[in-house]
Order: structure tokens, then C-alpha cells, then sequence
């Protein structure tokens, strides 16, 4: 039996680690609430300093994300220092072993030089969380509920064509929001995967769909969900806008946040609404794709447009709407998790 009144949320982004303790029993405003470092950037810093001290490093642990850790540990071997991992740890670089062997990544089961870096992988550490709130009487609830951002297993080709893929196949299914939360991921999902074997029982999410559950609990959104709205998430590494009307998405599309400016993202938020905007288009400016049901005819020439994230700069002067539920946007997607956990397990789609 899943516990509803009680969920340690964790939305972890390419930034950030945001982190709610959702309690029923009180205002969600008066939950335990914190914005820390992700914990792909925490082990970017750790390699870093072993690179600055001309030491090897030894990566052990589970698959993670990627992102600044892979972009430091590629700089440490630039370097021409020895670099260390595990299998397990090793995925967080590539899908493909051989891959990672070949950018210079020498993998074994324990660390040949005593005196290299030794560095822990990993999305969840529920042991140092704990510890960490232990001095406030804080306890951590048994229900866990994570988003991360999952590009699936690639062993060739490009990572970010089969995660657009599962987008599009959601799509082709009918789209449902409900079908957003994973109780049990896909198997090619292994990121998230690695999470439940080092979370037994965690409930898991994409961060864009919790992110797009999150806007939903902001009552204005909420107002429109009806007559249709876009939900735009800018974040750290992708954006992601949606078509949300009712219960399911009508369409979307997926970028890199570092190569949209503001007009490109006008240009990519009026395709979506104009039900124009093509996956050619997307994947040309090196964006993940595009993908509208085909069924879809425009709502409304000027739909409220939601925006979440924190690059939501970005949208500065587009006159779009910047959701902030319970007053903080940066937990959105964890207020996304628990709405739809709480939906998903039969205690209502909000959070109070």
C-alpha cells in the first residue's frame, strides 16, 4: 500500500536537486522544502578538484546523469590524467562501453592507483539526505517519488532520437497525463531504473512531465486546462513546451536550452500552437524533435502559455504567464510528482 500522506519528492534537473517533503497533515507551504546542487554537478566539482590536483580519478557507484560530470571527466582526460570507472558507473557517459573506452575511460571493477579520486555515482543518496535533516527532527516519509530526465538506452545512433521517440509514441497512445508517472519504468528507461534498485519502491517521472503536472497545480493554469494552454519548462540543459487540454497532451516539442534564444522560442512556442511547427525544423537546429496529433486544430490564436524553470528569463517580454504554485516555482516539478502520484494511487489530483 502506497502512502499518499506522506512523499519525499526529488525533481533532479541538470542545476538542481529540488526536494519536497509533502505532508498532508499541514499547508504545503509549511513542507520541508530545498533547492541543492544536482548531483551531476556535485561530481563535476569532485573531478575538477582531482584534475587541478594532477590526480586520477575512480568513478564507482550507479548510472546518473550526465551532463557536467561527462563534460568534466572529458576535460580531466584532456588533461592527460588517468581516468577510472566502473561498468555501472561508466554508463553515465555513454550506453556503450566500447564508447567510453574510447574517449579514454579505462573500465574495471576496483581502482588500480590507491591514490586516485575515489567518486561516487549516483541520482539518490536517501542515506546523506537523512543525515542532513536528522539535527531538524526532520524524518523522511517512505513513499519516494523522482524526476529525472532519462534519454533511454542508446547502444548506436543518437540518445536524443530514441527519447523523442517514447515522446512521440506517448503521443500515438493517446497521450494521457496519467500515463506520465511510472510506478515500474520501461526497460529502456535504465537511468530511472538504476534509481529503483538503489530506491526500492520509488515512484518515477521525466522532468519535463513533472514539470507539466507542476504548472497544472497553479490555479490560473489549472483555470485554463480546459479551454487548452501550453506548458513551457526552460530548463538548465532543455526546454520542453506541451499542448495540455483536459486530461492528456496534444503535442510538443524539445530543445537545448543553450541554442534557443528569445526569438527562436517564440517562433517554436506560435508553431506549436499554430500546429505548424515540424520535427524536421526542431531536429535541424539540433533540437530533440517535434510531434503534434494529427487531429489537433488551434484552440485559440493566443492561449495562455505557462512557463516553468530556471531559465524562465528566457521568456522575458513574450508576455507569457510565469507559474509559481504554492508560491515557488522551482519546486514545480515536485509538486508534479505528488499531484500525480496522489491521482495515480486514488487521493485526488491535488496536493491539499
Amino acid at each position: 500500500m502506497v502512502d499518499t500522506t506522506r512523499i519525499l519528492a526529488v525533481d533532479i534537473g541538470g542545476g538542481t536537486q529540488d526536494i519536497l517533503l509533502y505532508d498532508a497533515a499541514q499547508p504545503v507551504e509549511d513542507c520541508v522544502q530545498l533547492v541543492l546542487p544536482a548531483p551531476t554537478v556535485i561530481v563535476a566539482g569532485r573531478i575538477r578538484q582531482a584534475t587541478a590536483a594532477g590526480q586520477a580519478v575512480y568513478l564507482s557507484g550507479a548510472l546518473m546523469g550526465g551532463g557536467a560530470c561527462a563534460s568534466a571527466l572529458k576535460r580531466h582526460i584532456r588533461a592527460g590524467l588517468p581516468a577510472y570507472a566502473t561498468p555501472r558507473a561508466a554508463l553515465t557517459v555513454r550506453d556503450n562501453l566500447d564508447e567510453v573506452r574510447r574517449l579514454g575511460v579505462q573500465i574495471v571493477e576496483h581502482s588500480p592507483e590507491p591514490a586516485a579520486a575515489a567518486i561516487t555515482t549516483g541520482d539518490v543518496d536517501l542515506q546523506r539526505l537523512r543525515a542532513a535533516l536528522a539535527p531538524y527532527d526532520v524524518a523522511l516519509p517512505a513513499t519516494v517519488a523522482v524526476a529525472v530526465q532519462d534519454h533511454g538506452e542508446c547502444l548506436s545512433g543518437r540518445n536524443r532520437v530514441l527519447r523523442f521517440g517514447l515522446w512521440r509514441d506517448f503521443l500515438a497512445a493517446g497521450g494521457e497525463l496519467a500515463r506520465l508517472l511510472y510506478p515500474t519504468p520501461p526497460p529502456q528507461l535504465t537511468r530511472m531504473l538504476a534509481i529503483q534498485r538503489a530506491c526500492p519502491g520509488a515512484i518515477l517521472m521525466d522532468t519535463a512531465a513533472a514539470a507539466i503536472w507542476g504548472a497544472l497545480c497553479d490555479p490560473q493554469v489549472a483555470g485554463q486546462r480546459e479551454a487548452g494552454l501550453v506548458a513551457l519548462n526552460i530548463g538548465n540543459q532543455h526546454i520542453l513546451g506541451a499542448l495540455v487540454r483536459g486530461t492528456r497532451i496534444w503535442g510538443l516539442f524539445e530543445h537545448h536550452t543553450v541554442l534557443v534564444d528569445r526569438e527562436a522560442l517564440q517562433s517554436l512556442v506560435q508553431g506549436l500552437v499554430q500546429g505548424t511547427l515540424s520535427d524536421e525544423a526542431v531536429r535541424a537546429g539540433n533540437g530533440h524533435g517535434a510531434a503534434i496529433d494529427p487531429a489537433y486544430r488551434p484552440w485559440s490564436e493566443t492561449p495562455l502559455v505557462a512557463v516553468t524553470g530556471p531559465r524562465r528569463a528566457l521568456a522575458a517580454g513574450l508576455g507569457y504567464y510565469l507559474a509559481a504554485p504554492y508560491g515557488n516555482m522551482m519546486l514545480a516539478g515536485c509538486f508534479g510528482l505528488v499531484a500525480a502520484t496522489r491521482q495515480h494511487y486514488g487521493a485526488g489530483e491535488g496536493l491539499w
